[in-house]
């Protein structure tokens, strides 16, 4: 049967004569990958140069290798091959390789003008991982400066074409319509309520009752497709159950992918793996679960951490058509209809949310320049940059900007930068062995369940046993996973001579991976990380019962501390080893003193301190003046007496016109006042503060420094007189009282509050600053309560004091109120008999 892709076949070999760079946009099941690149082997323009495709994924990249050797009657390995991680089937005649992302980049920097390569096709690429990302930037670099002549072909069933045409100057986009055979969808709603594999546990049983043909069911992750395994194996339903994960065998794998053998009705319990190149025999039912389990970096905690999220609009447009490829086909969404319109159109690029360590590293071998200078479809966010380069240079692969030795040895591992430091540094010391199994048992799934052990030497005893064929206590289906991907680390060791691993050397080497999650007991089951965060151990653990540990896996934590899934107990001496001495000096807010040591650290974790009771005055002043800046307000007591002052020379500043850099002199005119303002003191506080700091040890001894006392003595005599004489503290009344004036800092005017019948004779209104400045008086009444307020007491007098005597007359009868208040002798209090 004609594949829909060979329809458009002729005008994208037209295409690629005139154009470096294509895209193709073909549905699934077109043929995009498992018939077109057969088409384009022979193309004059390729000139006898081989074709790579990239795969997303191991599974479908052996599997693509695999249907197009078929086609042509051949064996993997002779024109059609493939690479991934520790494992290849390539020889000379070999023209198409399919390979693993990350390969690819290898190759491109083992061959950086990639002489016998005249087409590189991505494939799937709205999956928009990291390697794909990377890879192609560099290749476009390769073809602008080396290679013109390099051909690039973008494919996907769900890309938004425009878009990317438009970042790649406008490369030409072919469309095929593909043969997408219609699918009714059945929307059963979400219940939150209901754990998700129950559900889908549930929709399958209904769509073996309802449909014919095999099922394909979409998970999260392999929890979940082991529970729903366990759940249908229960019920005993009338098909054979098989899961599909990347962690999986390749015969199991294969067994998910090709017809069962006798005939049954299959049900394909997957995870996202199954959204791309793969092809399913016999699949016309789908089940979607709506999520899908990712890796998301954590930038706060450095942490690279699983996240399980709703599935975006293009990769359940993507799980859907699975069921649409043989014939008309059924489709199971497990939310609603009204929902479905409110997914994510397209999914994030991983460059975007990812440890961009390997990235960084990858790039400034490729060129030292500026990463931002590449032609990136999405830059790298400039934080998670800084956060790999100041990783890469904690462990000797970066200084500088630059490259390291020790950073292009580890850029041959094909692991995270972290992982092939730690096996590289092992082989040093003879603990390669021991390195390539902790590799591995980061890498793969947890052989012991959650909650067993945190002890990561348990599981290589374990592992060690099972190599023995003694019993043990675990996972044997993960062991052998483990195993197989320890011996493929193993087979990259120079250094064989392996000495017995002992107690803490677990521990060691963890150390070496994640410095920043060496821990410290702070509790019965709490260690203190290097980078601060607190971890809990569960309160059984036989590991509790170390003074230090090194953290392999943990969470992000809540309430701010963190869980510790895979840790390994920690020498001390091997703290000491990278320990940092450093002098503290520091104002102890709890304590109200100043703390100054010697401390010997790993991060936040203090292995040694020794504190210093003698600080010079040279040291200790300066610490106590930036202490005093963060909180002058709490450090230093302003006393009344002292506001007062500077509220009355702040107001004389305003009044006068004060220029802020006047000084003081013996000759001071009255336009020379200091500035009291807050703002100045603290700017200026080295100057004025310092001597009186001398035998300043605790926040007591600062509260009893007298502010007024400091600046009033600096004031000269000739000065503190002018201030008096123009701002006095307090006036006499016509009553003899000495009454105090209310002064404000920003110059407002200042305030004489006083009892009415105090006043009698006053005509004017009193007045300071050489009778430039009226007060504003605040007439009371004889129980001290507002009555006017005014700066004109002459109208007062005259307009308003009849009124408010016949109002206050009969509530304060003892009191005075004369009719003529001109000529009426004030008094303090009551009337005198």
């Amino acid at each position: 049967t004609q594949l829909p892709i060979e329809e458009v076949i002729p005008g994208l070999k037209e295409k690629l004569i005139g154009s470096n760079t294509v895209i193709l946009q073909a549905p699934p099941g077109a043929g995009k990958s498992t018939f077109l690149p057969l088409q384009l082997l022979n193309e004059s323009w390729l000139k006898g140069k081989k074709i790579l495709m990239l795969e997303p994924r191991r599974l479908a990249a052996r599997t693509v290798a695999a249907r197009l050797a078929s086609l042509l009657e051949e064996e993997v390995g002779e024109t059609i091959g493939y690479r991934i991680r520790f494992e290849k089937k390539v020889s000379d005649k070999t023209k198409l390789e399919i390979l693993t992302e990350g390969i690819l980049t290898r190759m491109l920097q083992d061959d950086n003008s990639l002489e016998n390569i005249g087409l590189i096709i991505f494939d799937e690429f709205h999956e928009r991982s990291i390697h794909a990302d990377l890879a192609l930037a560099i290749c476009r670099e390769i073809q602008s400066v080396l290679r013109n002549d390099l051909r690039i072909l973008i494919m996907s069933a769900t890309l938004d074409g425009e878009k990317l045409s438009s970042l790649l100057n406008n490369a030409p986009i072919i469309t095929s319509k593909g043969r997408q055979h219609p699918i009714t969808f059945h929307y059963t709603g979400n219940d939150e309520q209901t754990p998700i594999h129950l559900q889908v546990s549930r929709i399958i049983r209904r769509a073996l009752s309802e449909n014919k043909g095999d099922i394909l069911a979409f998970l999260p992750g392999a929890g979940e497709i082991s529970r729903v395994a366990e759940d249908l194996d229960k019920e005993k339903v009338n098909g054979n159950v098989v899961p599909l994960f990347g962690d999986l065998s390749i015969q199991k794998q294969q067994e998910a992918i090709m017809p069962d053998k006798y005939g049954n009705r299959k049900i394909v319990l997957a995870t996202s793996i199954a959204e791309t190149s793969l092809t399913i025999e016999g699949i016309t039912v789908v089940v979607d679960c709506g999520y899908s389990r990712v890796p998301r970096f954590d930038p706060a905690s450095g942490l690279t951490k699983l996240q399980t999220i709703r599935v975006t609009k293009d990769a359940a447009d993507q799980r859907a058509g699975r069921a649409g490829r043989l014939g008309p086909g059924v489709c199971y969404r497990l939310w609603t209809e009204g929902y479905n319109h409110h997914l994510i159109p397209h999914r994030s690029p991983e460059i975007e949310e990812s440890d961009l360590a390997s990235l960084v590293l990858e790039v400034a071998k490729w060129n030292s320049g500026n990463i931002f200078e590449m032609a990136w479809i999405t830059p790298p966010p400039r934080g998670a940059v800084a956060q790999a380069k100041e990783l890469l240079g904690e462990i000797g692969a970066f200084e500088n900007d630059r490259i390291t030795e020790k950073g292009k040895a580890i850029l041959k591992f094909p692991a995270h930068p972290r992982i092939a430091n730690m096996i590289l540094s092992a082989e040093e010391n003879g603990k390669g062995e021991l390195a390539a199994d902790i590799a591995a048992l980061l890498e793969e799934r947890d052989p012991l369940e959650r909650g067993k052990s945190v002890d990561l030497a348990l599981r290589i005893e374990l592992l060690n046993k099972w190599r023995k064929k003694e019993r043990v206590n675990a996972d044997s289906r993960r062991l052998e996973q483990i195993n197989r991907s320890a011996e493929n680390w193993k087979r990259l060791l120079k250094n064989k001579n392996n000495k017995a691993f002992s107690h803490y050397d677990c521990g060691e080497l963890i150390a070496h991976i994640f410095p920043e999650r060496v821990a410290k007991k702070i509790g019965p089951n709490k260690y203190r990380l290097a980078n601060g965060k607190v971890g809990v151990i569960p309160e059984n653990d036989e590991l509790t019962h170390e003074e230090y540990i090194a953290v392999a896996n943990l969470d992000a934590g809540q309430k701010g501390e963190a869980k510790i899934f895979l840790a390994a107990a920690l020498d001390e001496n091997v703290l000491r080893d990278i320990a940092v001495k450093k002098r503290i000096s520091e104002w102890d807010e709890k304590k109200g003193e100043l703390n100054v040591s010697t401390e010997w650290r790993v991060g936040e974790i203090i292995l040694q301190r020794t504190p210093e009771k003698n600080i010079p005055a040279e040291e200790r002043i300066p610490l106590l003046i930036e202490a005093i800046k963060k909180d002058p307000q709490g450090m230093l007591r302003w006393n009344n007496e002292f506001r007062e002052m500077q509220k009355r020379v702040m107001s004389l500043r305003k009044w006068n016109a004060v220029t802020s850099g006047a000084s003081v002199t013996s000759s001071a005119s009255r336009d020379e006042f200091p500035d009291l303002s807050d703002e100045h003191l603290i700017a200026t506080m080295e100057e004025w503060l310092s001597p009186y700091l001398e035998n300043v040890r605790r926040k007591e001894d600062m509260l009893k420094i007298d502010l007024y006392a400091i600046h009033f003595s600096s004031i000269l005599y000739q000065l503190q007189k002018m201030i008096d004489e123009l701002a006095p503290e307090k006036i006499e009344v016509p009553s003899g009282s000495f009454i105090r004036l209310e002064y404000f800092s920003d110059g407002k005017t200042p305030v004489l509050a006083v009892r009415l019948q105090e006043l009698f004779g006053m005509l004017q209104t009193p007045a300071i600053n050489n009778g430039k400045m009226k007060l504003m008086i605040h007439l009371l009444s004889p129980a001290y309560r507002p009555v006017q307020v005014t700066q004109d007491l002459e109208s007062f007098w005259k307009n308003t004091y009849t009124d408010v005597r016949k109002d206050l007359r009969s509530r304060y009868p003892k009191h005075s109120w004369p009719e003529d208040p001109y000529t009426a002798k004030a008094v303090r209090g009551v009337k005198r008999k």
